[in-house]
């Protein structure tokens, strides 16, 4: 049943004015527990009090519904009704006291618990918060609502220290201001916010959700707070300078290759790169020189960049007459393999050429005796990082950062003003301020417990049989492996990846990062906790269980097949620069049918993002049959024109890129 405040009974003009009186003032009530809610006054209050963590305070409008949204600006909450309520109320007062809700706390965050008896995890434990009606008969005007136990709060080494970031606090303030504000965002502060999303997030985000306002500094010519946050990233990672990016790495890797490279120019990079760096050189219009990856054909994994592999690419351009405008190594692979870029950049600097390294998943590098050398102090010109990926900031929020001075600064910035939005986010924005203050305050004790976890699941999981743990040993040529990818092998139960990755959601609740037709790769973060930890070895024991002991000869058939399947890059063959194919006047052919044609779209499973098949190269009968068997197998493919793969778009030849 609805409760309504009927603002008393009518006729008491006495209480009325009482009432009144109390709405005006935010009444704060210290008292054990941590949560109080008044009522008459229209007010809840967190109050900090011995270890209670900070104090948050929402004012909010008479109502039962705005009453709810108040508190789920602080929780998120559920609210459970499991007494009766009187119909009507005499009042918001005598509702709240002569009923009792539970309410479901899931993600109190910057709730300190008032014991602590062991570390709490924000996404295992559940909070149990009930109203404490006790004192009732000594003031109906207060209902009190305790907090039962912990309340969850974040819980790595990052919450050992901390200091206010630049970006995060001019947000803060701007935010805190009192103005009348006539500018966009159309919710204004929340106030016309989508009550969907409200009900999703909360209001909180909404409040800081802020254009380019002069306090707020401007991200293409930053003079204040974005540049200041900026060049502390810079000294955190060794750069020389550093630009905030909210288009995520994408951005940063088409920014680098454009910066770099001209149309005409030629560019050395791995078969097996992002499909990011196809559209740079789109964009660019810079004509490839691929190097074809270490192939693991068991595992169906490409490795690392070798020196020898740049060395022999660039005198195969010498003697067509030709130089490289840039080398492009991704490291670490998704997998966690790291290249020797040490050696190649010292080979790119010897012939004057620009390193750039797609570093998205090796932001943490450098922060751990356990984890590999990051790109800049092995001496890259240009690295692109995901911050949102092992760091904290949010998701799409990345960085760019120069080292040296082969590399035009000025074009580094014209080519991310043309790229990023001229309405960049500033939640994403200061997430990177933040993310980066998390790690500066605590650099060399925040990874303790990730990589601590990483190496206890690696040592459970090589113990289960049919499971396989890939290990530096497969690719003993490069230089290190990420110790926070899990990248198990599962071809010995007779299934493929996607199958594993099924069950193992379906039944424990266990989520991957990355899906292959062999293999599953799980990422430990600073937000990994043991009890998932343990849940994903419990999930591949019980696949062991169940498929490994009763495949018999029909798992060596099953898996043989499996083995079968490989996107090794063998038998490339380009026909069209990736701009030449993109602008290419185009045709649709049969799946069947396409085979020797010129491939006229970008198509690549997705996780991980590595293109089996790029604009401008011959198609082959490999690359189809292995799209089908990922896609048969549950694999998502990305990029075709058509999701069902029954057809694909082919370019006829004739080319316009003007």
């Amino acid at each position: 049943m609805e409760v309504v405040d009927d603002k008393g009974v009518e006729g008491d003009k006495e209480e009325r004015g009482r009432r009144e009186d109390r709405r005006r003032t935010m009444v704060e009530v210290c008292s054990s527990g941590g949560v109080v809610a008044t009522t008459k006054n229209k007010g809840v209050a967190v109050n900090q009090k011995y270890e209670i963590g900070p104090s948050v305070r929402q004012a909010f409008e008479a109502g039962w519904t705005t009453f709810k949204r108040a508190l789920q600006s602080i929780g998120p909450f559920q609210f459970i009704q499991t007494e009766h309520v009187p119909d009507p109320p005499p009042s918001m007062a005598h509702a709240f006291v002569d009923m009792s809700f539970g309410l479901n706390i899931y993600n109190a965050l910057g709730f300190k618990p008032a014991n602590r008896g062991s570390k709490v995890c924000i996404n295992c434990q559940e909070r149990i918060v009930g109203v404490d009606v006790q004192n009732k008969n000594n003031d109906k005007n207060l209902v009190k609502i305790v907090i039962q136990g912990d309340t969850a709060i974040p819980d790595c080494e990052a919450g050992k220290k901390h200091s206010v970031p630049p970006l995060v606090s001019a947000l803060k303030g701007s935010a805190e201001q009192n103005a009348a504000r006539f500018h966009f965002p159309g919710h204004n502060r929340g106030r016309a916010a989508p009550l969907s999303l409200v009900e999703l997030i909360g209001l909180r985000p909404f409040l800081h959700d802020l254009p380019e306002l002069p306090e707020l500094d401007n991200l293409f010519s930053p003079e204040g707070p974005i540049l200041e946050a900026q060049r502390e990233a810079s000294k955190l990672f060794g750069a020389l300078e550093t630009w905030f990016l909210v288009g995520g790495s994408t951005c940063g890797v088409q920014a680098a290759i454009m910066a770099t490279c001209s149309p005409g120019d030629t560019i050395i990079l791995p078969r097996n790169s992002h499909a990011s760096a196809i559209s740079g050189m789109v964009l660019s219009g810079v004509v490839p020189k691929y190097i074809i990856p270490q192939y693991d054909f068991k595992w169906d994994i490409a490795g690392g960049t070798s020196v020898a592999q740049v060395d022999k690419a660039m005198k195969e351009l010498e003697t067509e007459g030709r130089k490289a405008a840039a080398v492009f190594v991704t490291s670490p692979t998704y997998h966690g393999i790291c290249s020797n870029l040490d050696k190649i950049s010292m080979l790119c600097h010897s012939h004057n050429i620009p390193l750039i390294v797609d570093e998205a998943h090796g932001a943490h590098f450098g922060f751990h005796p356990e984890l590999p050398s990051s790109s800049l102090c092995q001496g890259a010109d240009l690295v692109v990082q995901s911050t949102h990926k092992v760091l904290c900031s949010l998701t799409q929020s990345s960085m760019l950062h120069m080292s040296g001075n082969i590399v035009d600064r000025e074009k580094i910035c014209r080519c991310l003003q043309t790229l990023q939005s001229s309405s960049p986010s500033y939640l994403l924005l200061s997430s990177l301020d933040a993310a980066r203050a998390q790690i500066s305050d605590n650099q060399h004790n925040i990874f303790n417990e990730a990589v601590k976890l990483a190496f206890e699941a690696k040592t459970l999981i090589q113990k289960i049989p049919g499971i396989s743990v890939l290990d530096f040993q497969v690719f003993s040529s490069f230089s290190a492996m990420d110790p926070l990818r899990v990248t198990v092998g599962v071809w010995e139960l007779g299934v493929s990846g996607f199958e594993a990755d099924d069950m193992l959601y379906k039944e424990y609740g266990v989520v991957s990062e990355l899906v292959g037709l062999r293999s599953i790769t799980f990422v430990i973060t600073l937000g990994t906790c043991r009890e998932h930890v343990q849940r994903l070895v419990l999930g591949l024991k019980h696949l062991s269980e169940i498929l490994y002991p009763t495949q018999g000869s029909g798992k060596e058939e099953r898996v043989d097949g499996i083995q079968q399947l490989t996107c090794s890059f063998e038998d490339i063959q380009i026909r069209l620069s990736p701009r030449e194919a993109f602008f290419a006047k185009k045709r649709t052919v049969s799946f069947t049918k396409s085979i020797g044609e010129i491939c006229g779209e970008l198509i690549c499973p997705y996780p991980p993002g590595i293109p089996v098949m790029i604009p401008g190269e011959i198609i082959t009968e490999s690359a189809l049959d292995y799209l089908v068997q990922v896609k048969s197998k549950g694999g998502v493919i990305s990029g075709a024109a058509d999701p069902l793969l029954s057809s694909i778009v082919v370019c006829d030849g004739q080319v316009n890129c003007s």
